[in-house]
């Protein structure tokens, strides 16, 4: 309404000068008037002029001419040019030391961090056991960069020593978890990394993220090798689980109920190693005395054994 009082009276004013169908020079004046509290007009004022004008336009775009030698094609994933140099335990706890020093948020902080999962790669078992030793502390804000880097290092030497800093307590519950979830993404497992994972399986605290992690990881190594269901350490970790799940699967305590759901969960993440356990997995399921979800559960768990291990005589019936 007209009795409103206008706090803010602001104006734009441009003059535009085109030449060619390009814009040549653009002159701005802005102002702006405060008028609260003001009298007849009155009030805080600012003024702003602004001039562009283009001074030359390229007619062509000069390109570096590349040998088509040097062309290649690739994936998408991340490259690192691999050094010949040797990296000892020194340096690398010498780059601990600077990526607790370095801001958290700066470059240099991420291209550090890059920097010491590569190089951690290239330790032996025993450097990375005394590299432990010396760089095992927290830096401000408990960060601790070996802990965060050991995940992505997906070596052998990094997986067992990650499991045996688990075993001894001595990582937080979101740091485990987080080890068991990045043993899904290791593109080259070998038995020596399930043989050692296989112990924490038996583990009274054993999560979620532990047998489903491990068994990921058995996976994808049965997938990669033939005949995985010969090799000792996959013998172990499906004896365990077959442990778990019994003839039938058959749980008398309620609170074993989910237990048993998270062990049917991870037969059907290991694949291919899990072909022996089909006979339990289909007694489980056929038997009508078990939870339905339970009975469902056996029955998905089926979803990575190959048709070989699916004779007609140990699947369930259709009731």
């Amino acid at each position: 309404s007209q009795s409103e009082q206008k706090i803010l009276s602001s104006k734009l004013e441009c003059v535009q000068s085109i030449k060619d169908g390009v814009l040549a020079e653009a002159k701005c004046t802005e102002s702006n008037l405060l008028t609260l509290f003001s009298q007849k007009g009155s009030g805080a004022k600012t003024q702003t002029q602004s001039s562009l004008t283009l001074f030359q336009v390229e007619t062509k775009t000069l390109y570096r001419k590349v040998d088509s030698e040097d062309l290649y094609v690739t994936n998408m994933l991340y490259e690192r040019e691999e050094t010949e140099k040797e990296v000892t335990g020194g340096e690398v706890t010498e780059l601990v030391w600077k990526l607790c020093l370095a801001h958290s948020t700066s470059f240099e902080t991420a291209d550090l961090f890059m920097t010491l999962v590569f190089e951690l790669r290239h330790l032996s078992l025993e450097a990375l056991k005394a590299l432990w030793q010396r760089s095992s502390f927290k830096c401000r804000d408990n960060w601790q960069p070996l802990i965060d880097a050991l995940p992505s290092c997906a070596t052998e030497a990094c997986v067992i020593l990650m499991k045996e800093i688990i075993a001894s307590g001595e990582v937080e519950e979101d740091k485990k978890e987080y080890f068991f979830w990045s043993l899904s993404f290791i593109p080259k497992p070998t038995s020596g990394m399930i043989e050692s994972l296989a112990p924490l399986l038996k583990s009274p605290g054993a999560s979620q993220g532990c047998f489903l992690g491990v068994t990921a990881l058995l996976h994808r190594f049965c997938s990669a090798y033939n005949s995985c269901d010969g090799v000792p350490a996959v013998q172990s970790v499906m004896r365990t689980l077959g442990n778990f799940l019994g003839e039938n699967c058959t749980v008398q305590e309620t609170e074993r109920l989910s237990k048993m759901q998270l062990v049917l969960k991870a037969i059907g993440n290991a694949g291919l190693a899990a072909a022996s356990l089909a006979p339990a997995l289909s007694l489980c399921a056929s038997l009508k005395s078990n939870p339905i979800h339970i009975r469902l559960a056996a029955t998905q768990a089926f979803r990575r054994i190959p048709c070989s291990g699916r004779v007609s005589d140990l699947l369930p019936a259709g009731d």
